[in-house]
């Protein structure tokens, strides 16, 4: 049974030059060539996960290897895909711009074959075991959050069946706390959150109510209005909540904790000072809590009160139930398509003996690991159709500037004949045969104008969709990373007809 051969992709617009090294490395390796960068990325897009290695031509025509490093940084493709740069080109500007953007390693030509040859293999394992190292890491974390998240899962659903509920609640406030966070990096860089920090609060949010637990059963279950004073003892909870972790006698020092805390107590507090228990105003109220607030509020209207999404998300905008940070109003609204496929997923099967075979299978599966990255690529395949099933017939797309490039998800590319990757747009035949130049050079010039206070742009033309011009309206958000520099913006084409 022959062992299948790991992929090399090399690329390089001589053919003499990928000849050579398709001999040099063909008997160890499976070949796979590109002329160009563009051909290069189509390549990455198709076969990312399966090629092991690049071997990088750094001047090129049409788009040169420098090029191609970005959008593989782009798409983070650089993570899990060692690339050598090769060229006769010396000069220490392109191989040291070749590094700062993720290169592994670089070889000149003319080829020396055991050069060649060792560095590509040192390359690959070095690679692999930084890999192999990562995935224990990540292994180890995963089975500590896994075991955290379940028993407080447990303990606040065992909180939600005292109030007489399903317990979706906490997985609804879970669920909107971590896509708010998400979304907020996109929007600003005000609140700097790392990924594990991101997962702490949304791990904690389960916890926002806890305190119920002190609070009398005929208050919490109460069909009337209740009165000053059953309100009064209600509005305890928060105090009660964040006792109940003081009093816990070990782990005082432990994130999760401290976030626990600053959420139970503060998760009713409000951006204008109106909330309670202590009338914090603005940035005083932990960001941790503001964000748990919002989707507490958000869940109670939608899935409490069943309030429609479209209108529960006008009343939080507009004021009507209490003063929230700015831009978490934005984040809310350019997450809500998100939210809505999310927690549609997540209401199924809703019943209480639903939410207990849940907890059951989750106990009995929790000796199962499973590596993070594999669960971030799910994820992120999740919600991708998520957001593409919530929005029916709209086109979505992600547009980078820096090279100019545009990506369309599902079948988008397909209905406007241009396929899956355009590069270079304004250039691009097929592109301009759909958009128009000037509708091409519009929607990069809107992108570049969008700010991190007014990140959404939008633009009415005529575009050919299926060969036939359609009246249509591209709505795009603009998406900043660190020190509010602009990476990125992603889209949705409606048509008008």
């Amino acid at each position: 049974m022959n062992e299948r051969r790991q992929k090399i992709l090399i690329v390089d617009d001589s053919e003499m030059n990928r000849d050579i090294l398709a001999d040099m490395l063909g008997d160890e390796f499976e070949i796979m060539e590109a002329r160009n960068g563009i051909e290069a990325v189509n390549v990455l897009r198709s076969y990312s996960v399966e090629i092991s290695l690049v071997l990088l031509d750094i001047v090129m025509p049409k788009m040169d290897g420098l090029e191609v490093l970005n959008i593989m940084n782009s798409y983070k493709w650089i993570q899990n895909i060692p690339v050598i740069m090769i060229s006769a080109e010396s000069g220490s500007s392109f191989i040291g711009r070749a590094y700062e953007l993720g290169a592994t390693d670089y070889i000149q030509r003319p080829f020396d074959v055991a050069v060649v040859h060792r560095r590509v293999q040192n390359a690959i394992m070095l690679h692999s075991q930084q890999k192999n190292l990562i995935g224990l890491v990540e292994e180890q974390i995963y089975e500590t959050q896994k075991d955290q998240s379940l028993l407080i899962n447990i303990l606040s659903h065992v909180m939600e069946f005292r109030n007489g509920e399903s317990g979706l609640h906490v997985a609804h406030v879970h669920t909107v706390t971590e896509i708010l966070l998400q979304n907020l990096l996109k929007i600003t860089d005000k609140y700097p959150l790392t990924p594990q920090e991101i997962s702490l609060i949304a791990t904690a949010s389960s916890l926002h109510d806890i305190g119920k637990i002190a609070v009398d059963a005929d208050i919490l279950n109460k069909r009337d209005k209740l009165t000053p004073k059953e309100l009064s003892l209600l509005k305890k909870h928060v105090e009660y909540g964040e006792q109940m972790l003081n009093d816990i006698p070990f782990y005082q020092n432990e994130a999760l904790l401290r976030i626990s805390r600053e959420i139970c107590r503060s998760h009713h507090e409000r951006y204008d000072g109106s909330g309670y228990p202590d009338g914090l105003k603005g940035d005083d109220i932990p960001i941790s809590a503001q964000v748990v607030a919002l989707a507490d509020v958000y869940d109670e209207l939608t899935y409490r009160r069943e309030i429609h999404h479209d209108i529960a998300v006008e009343k939080i905008v507009s004021g009507e139930c209490g003063a929230f940070n700015p831009v978490l109003l934005k984040v809310l609204q350019f997450s809500a398509d998100r939210i809505r496929a999310a927690l549609r997923v997540k209401s199924l099967g809703g019943s209480r003996k639903d939410v207990e075979r849940t907890m059951l299978e989750a106990i009995s599966r929790s000796g199962i690991g499973v590596s993070q990255r594999t669960l971030e690529l799910l994820e992120r395949e999740r919600e991708k159709y998520q957001f593409i099933a919530s929005g029916s017939r709209e086109i979505i797309f992600e547009a980078y500037l820096d090279p100019a490039m545009i990506s369309f998800l599902d079948d988008g590319g397909e209905k406007l004949g241009v396929g899956d990757i355009v590069t270079d747009p304004v250039n691009d035949a097929k592109a301009v045969a759909c958009f128009g130049e000037e509708t091409l050079k519009k929607l990069f010039k809107s992108i570049t104008s969008a700010t991190g206070e007014k990140p959404e742009v939008s633009l009415e033309c005529t575009i050919k969709i299926k060969g036939e011009p359609c009246k249509c309206r591209i709505v795009v958000m603009a998406l900043y990373g660190k020190n509010s520099e602009l990476e990125s913006a992603i889209g949705k084409i409606y048509t008008l007809d």
